[in-house]
């Protein structure tokens, strides 16, 4: 028989040997999530991204990831890889996060990226958003004449096109176009189709838009059930909607592989972060975008 000091013996040997083994294995972790739903949204619906920090490459592309130059958008055949554009540069250390794009002139011809795969298109329930972010003072920076920071089209403005723009004088509206095919809204056209009231009428408008020299300001183009007969559109700054169209019923009719997205129109200031999302973004999704601590690249890493 055992004595009671073996039993107490052994008793002891047994717990040291099954605390080594608990110390040996080794403990999952705890699992966390790193971005918020809205975050997770956010990613999860990206379809381009373009932060100019390692140059004019986009960083997130479902298409052709490279910016084009050309002369004239009528000459898409001499259309040239890169950006070749008077007054056009990346600044080192000028975005909102990292490099930016800065404009110092209005010059001739045009920057881009490529539509298709990028921006995702619809003949039926079409919705996405735009986002970017300006930098400027309009009323000091720009030259008399409408000015386009982004015209997303594969015509123009007035047919099938996506745009913000400022008015052409001092004090300058801020305005989001999200015109349909111009066959629709505008069969019998007589004068300029931006002096059309049917044309004028299609515009969301925002006065006194909070545009400054050295200050970021955000914005969001955000669109949902277009092809549809009632469509809607709106833009938001910094976070918050500033204006709001409904019972769009033109229909958005593109031919792909001749849409781009034009950056820079008539433009003089500082441009970062473009991205591109292909689905309509709530208020809760806008206000998280508007608030990333390290811009669009933070859900990426």
């Amino acid at each position: 028989m055992f004595s009671k000091s073996h039993i107490l013996g052994l008793m002891s040997i047994l717990a040291l040997t099954a605390c080594k083994q608990q110390q040996q294995e080794p403990v999952a972790p705890v699992a966390q999530e790193r971005l918020t739903p809205d975050q997770s949204f956010l990613k999860e619906s990206l379809s381009f991204y373009s932060s100019f920090d390692a140059g004019t490459d986009a960083v997130v592309a479902g298409g052709d990831k490279r910016m084009y130059s050309v002369p004239n958008r009528k000459q898409r055949d001499s259309a040239r890889l890169g950006m070749h554009k008077a007054g056009v540069s990346i600044a080192a250390g000028k975005g909102r996060f990292g490099n930016a794009l800065e404009y110092a002139e209005d010059s001739k011809g045009y920057i881009y990226y490529q539509s298709k795969g990028n921006m995702e298109y619809a003949t039926q329930d079409w919705e996405g958003a735009i986002s970017f972010w300006l930098s400027l003072d309009p009323a000091l920076d720009l030259e008399p004449g409408y000015c386009d920071p982004i015209q997303i089209t594969d015509s123009g403005y007035n047919d099938a096109g996506f745009w913000v723009d400022f008015t052409k004088e001092n004090p300058r509206d801020f305005r989001l176009g999200v015109i349909g095919d111009r066959d629709s809204w505008n069969p019998n056209p007589e004068g300029p189709d931006n002096e059309n009231p049917n044309f004028i009428s299609q515009l969301g408008v925002v006065k006194e838009a909070p545009f400054q020299r050295g200050v970021w300001t955000h914005v969001v183009m955000n669109f949902i059930d277009l092809n549809t007969d009632n469509g809607k559109a709106a833009i938001y700054i910094n976070g918050e909607m500033k204006a709001l169209r409904t019972g769009i019923k033109d229909p958005f009719t593109w031919e792909l592989e001749k849409s781009n997205i034009y950056l820079g129109l008539s433009y003089i200031g500082l441009m970062d972060e473009v991205s591109i999302y292909n689905k309509h973004l709530s208020k809760e999704q806008i206000k998280a975008l508007y608030a990333l601590e390290n811009g669009v690249q933070g859900l990426l890493e």
